[in-house]
Parts: structure tokens; C-alpha cells; sequence
């Protein structure tokens, strides 16, 4: 479901139109034929294959296979309410409270351990450590690039773009780049990235997509999770962040674990900004 979610807003209209309902009817998918899922839809079978193949699985009957194993994985919870009632504020909110759970439970258990160490032993390695983005995940990249400095990892951020991609022509060879971005497609961070491909700096994608141009580029991949959709389909916006900013959450836990001088770092840092603080 989450892949279906995660690709919907690269399908073509058709596509959509099967993606709407698989998002619907994910149940009764399981059992149903191409021939029929094409039917009522009203497009052709090729579509319906097409759109399988665009969500990562080889063909339908791979698409039903994965469709059944969540099932069986996470039983009921995967009927989550996805409606937002004006006049019933409550409901609306343990509504989006049940999807931002799901958001971030599929968001950590997509995380692979061993990729994951990898990354962390990448970035205590790094002379530098560059947070990449553009738009509304401008804000990740400078929460981000704060918490690593406090642990001591030199790290830079800027809101202009143009100022970030002269900053990477000036890197050293062991600096590493985080490029943040939900579509993976975001032309000005993608000259960012040819920028550090050029310079042969590791790049370490956070991105809801995993076959965007971003995440081809990359040396790793976070995938984020992101349910927006659920609640406003025929909206192409995906404003929030909640997933891609836990990924970074999960770096900064974990270095802050790895790295022996973490705390002291921090402890510093809290100390030369006490007399900020009432």
C-alpha cells in the first residue's frame, strides 16, 4: 500500500485510476483477476500491469501476492479511517493520529539494518557532512544539520540553493552529502547532486521514492513514508514531512550512541547557549 502511495503522483492517469483502486478495495484485490480489476476501472489490462510494474512489483499476480502477505502481517490495521469530518474533530484526529503511526511504522521497519550501519559509518568518517534540499524540506535539512553539529560533526545547510551548490565545489573528497527531498525529483537538488557525483561525494538519499532520479544517483537510499494521500487524493501535494524528519532523527540517536565524545559535545553546546534561556 505504502509503495502504491509513495509512487502515485509519477503514475499517468489511468494508472492513478488503478492505484485509487487498489487503495480502495486492497481486500478484495487479492482475489480478483486482471481482467476484472482492468473492468472496473475502465482501462486496459495493460494498464493494470504497467501500473505494477511502476510500483516495483514485476506483474499483477506479485502485486496480489504483496497485497496478501501485509494482510496477513498486519491483520486489521491496515483498514485505517482516512476521513476528516469538520464537525467531528475528534474522530479527524485519531484519524491522522492511526495514519501517522502507520507513516512512521512503515517508515522504521523499511530501514535496512545493514545498509543503516553503513550510512552511520559513513558519516563518522566524514570530514563534513552536507544537508541538501529544496522547498518545504529546507527546514529538515537545518533541523538536521543543527542536531549533527551538536554532536560534534561539522555540518552545513543553506536556504538558497545557488549558495549550496557553490559550498559543494569547495567540499573535500571525504565530505558526504544528505539530500532530502519527498519526489526525488527536484530539479535544483538534482543539480546539487550531479554537483557531488562530479566531486565523488557519497550521497545518502532520504526520499518517499525509491526509482526517482535522486535515489538512482545516490551511493544509499532511506525510503520515508508518507500516507498524506490517503486523506486528499485528488490533491498532487505531499506537505508534510513527519517520516523523512524521524529517518534523520534515527541517524542523530544512533551516531549519538556510536560516537564516543557525543555527550560531551552536546553538554558544550548546552553550556555556551545557557545564558540564552530564562
Amino acid at each position: 500500500m505504502d509503495k502504491v502511495l509513495s509512487n502515485y503522483s509519477s503514475l499517468f492517469e489511468a494508472e492513478k485510476k488503478v492505484a485509487d483502486f487498489v487503495l480502495d478495495h486492497s481486500t478484495e484485490v487479492i482475489d480478483m483477476t486482471v481482467a476484472e480489476v482492468a473492468n472496473d476501472c475502465s482501462v486496459s489490462e495493460a494498464t493494470v500491469i504497467r501500473f505494477c510494474k511502476r510500483c516495483g512489483c514485476q506483474g499483477f499476480h506479485r502485486l496480489k501476492l504483496d497485497l496478501a502477505r501485509e494482510s496477513d502481517t498486519h491483520g486489521i490495521k491496515k483498514d485505517i479511517p482516512n476521513e476528516l469530518h469538520a464537525n467531528d474533530i475528534g474522530s479527524s484526529i485519531r484519524n491522522i493520529l492511526a495514519n501517522k503511526q502507520e507513516e512512521l511504522q512503515e517508515t522504521l521497519a523499511g530501514i535496512d539494518p545493514s545498509q543503516c550501519d553503513r550510512v552511520l559509518n559513513l558519516l563518522q568518517g566524514a570530514r563534513t557532512v552536507v544537508f541538501s534540499a529544496v522547498g518545504n524540506t529546507i527546514p529538515i535539512a537545518l533541523d538536521g544539520a543543527y542536531k549533527f553539529n551538536e554532536l560534534g560533526i561539522t555540518s552545513f545547510t543553506s536556504s538558497v540553493w545557488e549558495n549550496m551548490l557553490a559550498m559543494l565545489r569547495t567540499l573535500p573528497s571525504d565530505a558526504v552529502m544528505i539530500a532530502l527531498s519527498a519526489s526525488g525529483e527536484s530539479k535544483h537538488l538534482l543539480y546539487m547532486v550531479d554537483c557531488a557525483v562530479e566531486r565523488k561525494i557519497p550521497i545518502i538519499a532520504v526520499t518517499n521514492h525509491i526509482h526517482s532520479s535522486l535515489a538512482k544517483k545516490s551511493t544509499y537510499v532511506l525510503r520515508s513514508v508518507s500516507r498524506e494521500r490517503m486523506f486528499f487524493r485528488n490533491h498532487s501535494f505531499l506537505s508534510t514531512r513527519l517520516s523523512m524528519m524521524a529517518v534523520v532523527e534515527i541517524l542523530y540517536f544512533l551516531l549519538c550512541s556510536r560516537k564516543e565524545d557525543s555527550f560531551h559535545c552536546i553538554d558544550v553546546h548546552e553550556q555556551s547557549i545557557a545564558d540564552e534561556k530564562m
